[in-house]
């Protein structure tokens, strides 16, 4: 009858609680809410960065096209593009540039193409911006 109590007293003591076992439950799902926290701001800062890269390929398409029609004519362009759900507005602006912006400079004929790239992410209006200067090859 000894044995017996004391094989009893040992898996009695060597077992979990009640409240032990809720703890540890507790513990582990503050640690899961915080990793499924930090999966949500990655998977916004991955949906971000393609947003952007998607405006800044658009904005380099926009001044490849500009610049494949030869020295460009000054004026404005615009329009929308939908890319994946996604509305991106843009608009290219061609501009001469003064020979009082250019300080000591000698340089004649010399256009910029700015380009503007926006969209609405949120209740933000964000946007990406990109230049470049080309000049007349005719002029000596």
């Amino acid at each position: 009858m000894e044995n017996k109590r004391a094989t009893m007293g040992r898996t009695c003591k060597s077992a979990f609680t009640f409240i032990e076992v809720l703890i540890a439950l507790v513990i582990v799902s503050i640690s899961l809410l915080a990793l499924i926290r930090l999966h949500l701001i990655s998977i916004n800062m991955t949906d971000t960065a393609q947003i952007k890269s998607q405006a800044v390929l658009l904005a380099n398409e926009k001044i490849a096209e500009t610049l494949a029609l030869g020295y460009p004519e000054e004026g404005t362009k615009s329009g929308t593009v939908e890319m994946n759900a996604l509305d991106l507005h843009w608009q290219t602006q061609v501009s001469d540039i003064k020979p009082h912006q250019l300080g000591e400079l000698d340089i004649k004929g010399l256009r910029r193409i700015f380009v503007d790239i926006s969209w609405e992410q949120g209740i933000r209006l964000k946007h990406i911006q990109m230049s470049t200067y080309v000049a007349d090859r005719k002029l000596p």
